[in-house]
C-alpha cells in the first residue's frame, strides 16, 4: 500500500499533511503524484471528494523555488469558492517553506490582488476573468511560469472560459517548457481535442470506482405536477437529516427561492454569482458550519466545494448539461460517504431531461407524485448519521514523457 513518504515529497509537505490530519493518499494521488513528481504533463478524471486538489498541490509545491519572488505556478479555476478552497490547500502546504499563494478572482479590490503579485507571490490561483485583466494591466508577469493546473478543465476549456484561458496562455511559455496537469470528474470526448495545444505528451489517467464501490448516492427524477414543485421540495426538506443543497437555473430564481424558503421558516440561504464575494463566503462558511442547513445555489456551488455533511441533494430546476447535473448530484455521497439526490421535473420538463439522460452513464429511476401531499413545517435539527467508506479501483497510468529541464526542489 503507498504512502505519501512513498512518493519523495519535502519534509515540509509531509508535516503540513500530518497537520490536516492526511495519512493516506487515495487512488487519484497514487496514481498521479508520481507521473508530476517526474515533470510530465497529466490529464487525470476522478469523481468528485476524491483528493484532486492535493493531487496536484503536492507535486506543484515541488516545482515551486521559494528564493524566486515570481509568478512560478498558476493554478485556474471556474468559480471564486473553489479559488479560495484550493488556495486555503495550497498556502497551508508552501508556509513553512515561505511560499506565497495568492488568490485573484473578482467581486474583490483588484488592488490588494497586485499588492500581493508585487509582494512576491509564487503561486496564483484565480478565475480567468481577474488573472486576465492583471495581466492586460501590467500587474501579473507568467514569464517564470513552470505549473500550469485547469482544475475542473471540462469547464475550463468550454466556451464559456475558452477564450480567456486562451488569452492567457499565450502569455505563458509553451508547453514544452512548462508543466500542465489538468483534473476534472467529468471528461466528455471533445475535452482531448480541446486540451491538444495546452499539453506536451501527456500522461492519462482515470480512477473509476468499481459499481459496488461507488459512492452510494441514491439518485431518482420525481415526477410532479404542474405547480407542484414547491410542494415536492417542502416534503423534501421537512425529511432532511443533515445538510441541503437545493439547485436553481439562474440567479434571480435562487434568491427568490431562498426568501420564500426562509418566510415559511427554513433555515435558509442563497448562493449565487450576483452577491458580493464577502457575502458568498458568509454563506459557505455559514452552510459548512451547520449554522443554515439548506443552501440554494445556482451552477456557482456545483464543482469543486468540499462541502462535508451534505446528504441531500435537489435539483429543483433543471441544468443546461449532463455534466453540470453529474457535479450537481456530486455535491452528496463524497469521499465514501452517503447522499440522496433529487431531481424534479414537470411534463414540460420531459423533454430536455430526457435530453440530458442520454449524456449520462446511466438512466435514472423514475417516482411518480401524489397531488395533495401534505406539506409540513421544517423539521428539527438533524441528527448525526453514520457513514461507511469504500475503496476505489484505479486504472495504471500510461506511459508519457517528461520534458528537458524540469526541476524538484532539493530535499
Amino acid at each position: 500500500m503507498n504512502t505519501f513518504q512513498d512518493f519523495g515529497l519535502l519534509n515540509t509537505s509531509l508535516k503540513a499533511l500530518a497537520k490536516m490530519g492526511i495519512s493516506q493518499p487515495t487512488p487519484i494521488q497514487v496514481q498521479t503524484i508520481p507521473a508530476l513528481m517526474e515533470g510530465k504533463d497529466v490529464v487525470a478524471q476522478a469523481c468528485t471528494g476524491s483528493g484532486k486538489t492535493l493531487a496536484f498541490g503536492l507535486p506543484l509545491i515541488e516545482y515551486v523555488e521559494p528564493s524566486l519572488r515570481a509568478v512560478q505556478a498558476l493554478v485556474l479555476v471556474p468559480t471564486r469558492e473553489l479559488a479560495n478552497q484550493v488556495g486555503e490547500v495550497l498556502h497551508s502546504l508552501g508556509q513553512a517553506d515561505g511560499i506565497k499563494t495568492a488568490v485573484v478572482v473578482g467581486g474583490r479590490g483588484i488592488t490588494p490582488q497586485e499588492q500581493a503579485i508585487r509582494a512576491g507571490a509564487q503561486i496564483i490561483v484565480g478565475a480567468p476573468g481577474r488573472v486576465l485583466d492583471l495581466i492586460r494591466r501590467g500587474s501579473l508577469s507568467l514569464k517564470k511560469l513552470t505549473f500550469l493546473v485547469l482544475d475542473e478543465a471540462d469547464e475550463m476549456l468550454d466556451r464559456g472560459f475558452m477564450h480567456d484561458v486562451k488569452a492567457i496562455l499565450s502569455f505563458a511559455p509553451p508547453p514544452s517548457k512548462r508543466q500542465t496537469a489538468l483534473f476534472s470528474a467529468t471528461h466528455p470526448e471533445w475535452v482531448d481535442k480541446a486540451a491538444t495545444p495546452f499539453l506536451y505528451q501527456p500522461v492519462r489517467v482515470k480512477v473509476d470506482p468499481l459499481p459496488e464501490q461507488a459512492p452510494k448516492i441514491d439518485h431518482v427524477v420525481q415526477e410532479v405536477p404542474d405547480g407542484g414543485r414547491w410542494d415536492a421540495l417542502c416534503s423534501l426538506l421537512n425529511a432532511r437529516d443533515g445538510l441541503s443543497i437545493v439547485f436553481t437555473r439562474t440567479k434571480h430564481g435562487a434568491k427568490k427561492l431562498a426568501k420564500q424558503l426562509a418566510a415559511a421558516g427554513y433555515p435558509v440561504d442563497a448562493l449565487q454569482g450576483n452577491m458580493s464575494q464577502n457575502a458568498r463566503d458568509r454563506v459557505v462558511l455559514q452552510f459548512r458550519s451547520g449554522v443554515i442547513e439548506i443552501m440554494v445555489a445556482t451552477n456557482v456551488a456545483a464543482r469543486g466545494l468540499d462541502l462535508d455533511g451534505v446528504t441531500q441533494v435537489i435539483n429543483y430546476e433543471l441544468p443546461e448539461t449532463s455534466e453540470l447535473l453529474t457535479h450537481r448530484v456530486g455535491r452528496t455521497g463524497r469521499m465514501g460517504k452517503a447522499g440522496t439526490a433529487v431531481t424534479l421535473i414537470t411534463a414540460e420538463d420531459r423533454p430536455k431531461f430526457l435530453q440530458l439522460e442520454r449524456g449520462l452513464p446511466q438512466k435514472i429511476a423514475r417516482l411518480g407524485w401524489t397531488t395533495g401531499s401534505e406539506t409540513r413545517r421544517p423539521a428539527g435539527p438533524p441528527g448525526p448519521s453514520k457513514w461507511r467508506g469504500r475503496p476505489a479501483q484505479t486504472t495504471p497510468v500510461t506511459s508519457g514523457g517528461g520534458r528537458s529541464g524540469s526541476s524538484r526542489r532539493s530535499r
